[in-house]
């Protein structure tokens, strides 16, 4: 997971296209969105942070940084 890939999708592209693309990668289409990431997984990660930090901001007016650590905490505590 890299923050600026994720930072830079919840700045460049609106919710519905960042769910446009999640649904090309599960159906393992080439998105219309760049994604920064090393593999599908990783770019399917940066997707989910990007919709969850981008509902949290518009929904909870959330900053940035804080979604970003909700979601990190939400993904520790669903390894730990």
């Amino acid at each position: 997971m890299k923050i600026p890939a994720i930072k830079k999708l919840v700045e460049s592209y609106s919710l519905p296209q960042l769910q446009e693309a999640e649904a090309a990668l599960m159906e393992e289409q080439k998105p219309s969105i760049e994604i920064g990431g090393d593999d599908e997984g990783e770019q399917l990660t940066h997707i989910l942070a990007s919709i969850y930090i981008k509902e949290k901001m518009e929904q909870n007016n959330t900053p940035f940084n804080q979604a970003l650590r909700d979601f990190s905490q939400r993904v520790r505590n669903s390894i730990g």
